[in-house]
């Protein structure tokens, strides 16, 4: 990022900001509510353009990766369908083989709610079934908002533990949470937010 900034009419949300990210591990946006955390993921992401300054991944806008990346919401959104549906959407939307449907569901611990509808999941469930969808299109890049806020303790441990596997297969991680003891856990660098500003960017350990 150099020189990034977002504005809506006379409310700066992105203040002049110049980062430059490592293509791998995970690294945490931290900071408090309003501090403009998810504003820049969607950024990031390609989702919201900036007023002024640029974004490039390698080179590249984050329009022409958009293939390569995916995000998980804090509040999942289903389709009314089954579980295993809601993956074969994904999949038939890409174009691609439903035949790696099981393996995502085991993956992420839903193996045996295949064929139940997703509107009938907990929380943590439906969060790791939208976790599930987002890996069915194989991504670089995955960005995360808050992915465990309101979740129950079990629920945070089975998605943090996804996050390391991740890390292990080389995607790189992008995560936002204002919750401090998340980050010291999943993080390699973590980035401080304030008031649409990044006060501190660094290696976890030394944060």
């Amino acid at each position: 990022m150099r020189h990034v900034a977002l504005s809506f009419g006379n409310k700066t949300v992105i203040d002049d900001i110049n980062l430059e990210l490592s293509l791998v591990g995970c690294t945490v946006i931290l900071g408090p509510n309003g501090a403009g955390k998810s504003v820049l993921l969607r950024m990031l992401h390609g989702l919201v353009l900036p007023t002024s300054g640029r974004i490039l991944w390698a080179g590249q806008s984050p329009n022409q990766v958009m293939k390569r990346q995916a995000m998980v919401f804090q509040k999942p959104v289903l389709l009314r369908r089954s579980v295993e549906a809601n993956l074969r959407f994904v999949l038939k939307a890409r174009k691609q083989s439903c035949d790696a449907c099981g393996e995502l569901l085991e993956r992420v611990g839903l193996a045996d709610k295949a064929s139940l509808p997703a509107r009938l999941l907990s929380g943590g469930e439906a969060q790791r079934l939208t976790i599930a969808r987002a890996l069915a299109t194989g991504p670089e890049l995955l960005f995360m908002d808050e992915p465990t806020a309101s979740l129950d303790p079990a629920s945070v441990l089975a998605i943090e533990t996804l996050v390391a596997e991740l890390k292990k297969d080389g995607v790189k991680i992008i995560f936002v949470t204002h919750d401090i003891d998340q980050a010291k856990r999943i993080a390699d660098d973590i980035l401080f937010m304030h008031k649409g500003r990044i006060l501190e960017h660094g290696p976890a350990s030394a944060f």
